[in-house]
């Protein structure tokens, strides 16, 4: 992909990769969206990179991100988990972790999937952010504000407005390409 690109994707060959191949683009099968979700929230306070470096660790280490086996931790197994320097070792992520992916199970169960809980936050589809240079791009929305007040009532933990738009960034409900981005037109015609 050529042109001018997302500056944050600019940093490491990593968050390049992540921006050309992933972030932003419609997402809709239920195991990628919690794995989005734990990344996300795991990210809080830290850099990206940082959680893009340890991403393929963490998939081994929480059972390829399945919410069933990793809605059973118990907490000799939150222990190990925390002992591991390949991970996020911060405990209230990581009770985090098992009390998201429970709450993720019900919200499946409540509605058929978590992609249709989500995606049916939006009327029209993906949101075209339109954004022509990086400080345009908020931090959290009045939409995201919503849709975490939701997310705490049904028992999710660390899915505050901030880690929320990140998610629906990531998830592609919004287009925050920049306008310039090749990304930006790659996403928003073939929406």
């Amino acid at each position: 992909m050529s042109g001018s690109v997302c500056p944050w994707a600019l940093r490491t060959p990593l968050e390049r990769r992540y921006h050309d191949e992933q972030w932003g683009r419609p997402l809709h099968d239920d195991a990628a969206l919690f794995e989005l979700l734990v990344l996300e929230f795991m990210q809080a306070g830290l850099s990206w990179s940082t959680v893009l470096q340890k991403r393929e660790h963490m998939r081994a280490a929480f059972d390829g991100f399945d919410p069933e086996a990793i809605a059973l931790y118990d907490g000799d197994r939150l222990d190990a988990l925390l002992s591991d320097p390949g991970l996020i070792r911060n405990r209230l992520k990581m009770k985090a972790l098992v009390q998201n992916a429970r709450a993720f199970i019900r919200v499946q169960l409540d509605f058929g999937s978590f992609d249709a809980y989500f995606w049916g936050f939006l009327e029209n589809g993906p949101i075209d952010g339109k954004r022509e240079r990086a400080e345009d791009v908020p931090a959290r929305t009045p939409l995201s504000e919503a849709i975490a007040r939701d997310l705490r009532k049904r028992g999710f933990s660390f899915m505050g407005p901030t880690v929320v738009y990140a998610f629906m960034q990531a998830a592609g409900l919004v287009n925050d390409h920049l306008t310039s981005c090749p990304a930006y037109l790659e996403i928003s015609s073939a929406g």
